[in-house]
C-alpha cells in the first residue's frame, strides 16, 4: 500500500470517529479503511487505535502519530499546489535571443510589457545578429529573420519584416528626391555594415513583380541600426530600416518615405524553441505573447 495514502485515511478515521465514517466520506469500503491502518500500525509495530464494536480512541502514540501525519498531508497539498500553479503560472528565467535592430526598437518594449503582466518571469535577452545553436549556447526562445530550416527547431511564423528607405526633410531639399531605385547610386545611403567592411551592401526593391537591386553607398557605414538612424534624421543620407519602427518617425515629420510606390526588402521572421521535447510554461507563455503581438494579422 501507499505509505501517504494510509496516512489519509488513518486521519480521516480519527477525525470523523469511525471506520464506517471515514469510509463513506473516501469513498472506500470500511474494511479498506480498516487495512490501511493496520498496514500503518504493522509498519510502526504499534497500535494507533483503541478498536471496539461501539467506539474508536487515539492511543498516545496514536495521537502524536496523527498530528504528524496532518502535518506531512498539509505539505503534500501545498506541494501539489505549488506544482500545478507552476504549471499554469509562467515562472523563473528564460532566456532569449534576437536580432539586433528588432530586437532594441521592437522587441525590447514587448518584454517589459511581458514582465509587467507576469511578475515571477525573468528575461535575459541577448542581442546579436549571427547565427547561434540554442542547445549549445543556452537559449531557450530565439526570433530570426529569414528562412528557418532546422528539424531541431520549431519555429511558428510571425509578420514578414518589412524594409523601407527614408530620408530627413532637410536631406530631400538638398540633394533631390529619388524617383527610381537606381537613383539612389547617386545619393548618400545609411548602409548596415552586416559582417565586413569589404562585404558591399546591397539593397533591393520590387515594383510589379519587377526586382531591382542597387548597390547602397555613403559617408557613414555601421554595424548599429540605431546611429543610422540617428544620422539620417540629422540629414546624412538615405536609411533603410523597418517600417514598424521608421512610421513613428514618418509621422512625426522628421523622416520623410522615399520610393513609396516601391516594396523594400521583406524577410519571413520566424519564433523558434527547441523541437523533441514539451515546452516549459515559462516557454509556451512568452512564445504564445510574441505571436500575439507580432504575429501575422
Amino acid at each position: 500500500m501507499d505509505r501517504l495514502t494510509s496516512m489519509g485515511v488513518f486521519v480521516k478515521a480519527a477525525d470523523l470517529g469511525s471506520f464506517a465514517a471515514a469510509a463513506e466520506a473516501l469513498g472506500l469500503s470500511p474494511q479498506m479503511v480498516a487495512k490501511h491502518v493496520v498496514f500503518l500500525e504493522d509498519r510502526l509495530g504499534t497500535t494507533l487505535l483503541h478498536r471496539t464494536t461501539r467506539r474508536q480512541s487515539l492511543t498516545d502514540i496514536g495521537r502524536a502519530y496523527y498530528d504528524r501525519c496532518r502535518h506531512l498531508l498539509l505539505e503534500a497539498e501545498a506541494a501539489e499546489a505549488l506544482a500545478q500553479e507552476m504549471r499554469s503560472q509562467p515562472k523563473g528565467v528564460l532566456r532569449v535571443n534576437a536580432p539586433m535592430t528588432f530586437g532594441a526598437f521592437s522587441l525590447a518594449p514587448f518584454v517589459t510589457r511581458y514582465l509587467a503582466r507576469h511578475p515571477e518571469m525573468q528575461i535575459d535577452l541577448t542581442l546579436n545578429d549571427r547565427f547561434v545553436d540554442p542547445l549549445e549556447e543556452g537559449f531557450e526562445v530565439m526570433l530570426r529573420i529569414g528562412e528557418v530550416q532546422d528539424a531541431a527547431l520549431v519555429a511558428h511564423p510571425l509578420a514578414p519584416y518589412r524594409l523601407i528607405a527614408c530620408a530627413a526633410p532637410s536631406y530631400l531639399a538638398a540633394r533631390g528626391v529619388p524617383e527610381t531605385p537606381e537613383e539612389l547610386e547617386q545619393h548618400d545611403c545609411l548602409a548596415y555594415a552586416y559582417w565586413s567592411p569589404s562585404i558591399p551592401c546591397r539593397w533591393v526593391f520590387t515594383r510589379d513583380g519587377k526586382r531591382v537591386e542597387v548597390r547602397a553607398t555613403g559617408r557613414l557605414r555601421s554595424n548599429d541600426w540605431k546611429t543610422l538612424l540617428q544620422a539620417a534624421i540629422a540629414g546624412y543620407g538615405v536609411t533603410l530600416g523597418p517600417e514598424d519602427v521608421l512610421a513613428s518617425e514618418i509621422a512625426a515629420g522628421r523622416l520623410v518615405r522615399v520610393l513609396p510606390d516601391h516594396e523594400g526588402p521583406t524577410r519571413p521572421m520566424h519564433v523558434l524553441y527547441a523541437a523533441g521535447r514539451r515546452p516549459t510554461v515559462k516557454v509556451r507563455s512568452f512564445v504564445d505573447a510574441v505571436i500575439e503581438a507580432f504575429g501575422v494579422r
